[in-house]
């Protein structure tokens, strides 16, 4: 499923539109630290291999509970830009059910303008906490089915 902000659930089509507001790129940098900042603090002791973010430059973690249905994640990076990429995902994404999110396309990116603004390996980072994102959210559809 191609995502155009109409087909995007309604809290990633509202961050989607936020960012579109954010002409410059610098403005669209300090609202991508301010979801980072809006993050949940990350235990420590969920920072095991099992959580984080395979073929990230920095440090990522990210865990999925399944409340009602409903997949709630928590996330955190050593970089402030990747744990805001964290943090826009996270807001994005928690409250769909397993089978939204595994049926999102990350092509809603280009939508933000952030593709422009960030670096390749960032970009990279992105797309790669974006499909642990996925794979966590099947995972905990799967434990239930259990």
């Amino acid at each position: 499923m191609s995502s155009t902000i109409d087909s995007l659930p309604p809290a990633l089509a509202k961050i989607v539109q936020r960012f579109q507001r954010a002409s410059e790129p610098k403005r669209r940098y300090e609202q991508l630290i301010w979801y980072g900042q809006k993050l949940k603090e990350f235990p420590l002791s969920d920072k095991i291999p099992e959580n984080k973010v395979p073929g990230c430059v920095s440090q990522v973690y990210i865990t999925a509970n399944l409340h009602d249905d409903q997949v709630v994640f928590q996330g955190d990076s050593d970089s402030q830009l990747t744990k805001g990429l964290v943090g826009l995902l996270a807001e994005g994404l928690n409250g769909l059910t397993p089978t939204e999110i595994v049926q999102l396309t990350p092509d809603f990116i280009q939508e933000t303008g952030l593709n422009v603004s960030l670096t390749p390996s960032r970009a990279n980072g992105f797309y790669n906490i974006f499909k642990t994102m996925q794979k966590k959210a099947l995972e905990c559809k799967l434990d239930i089915s259990n």
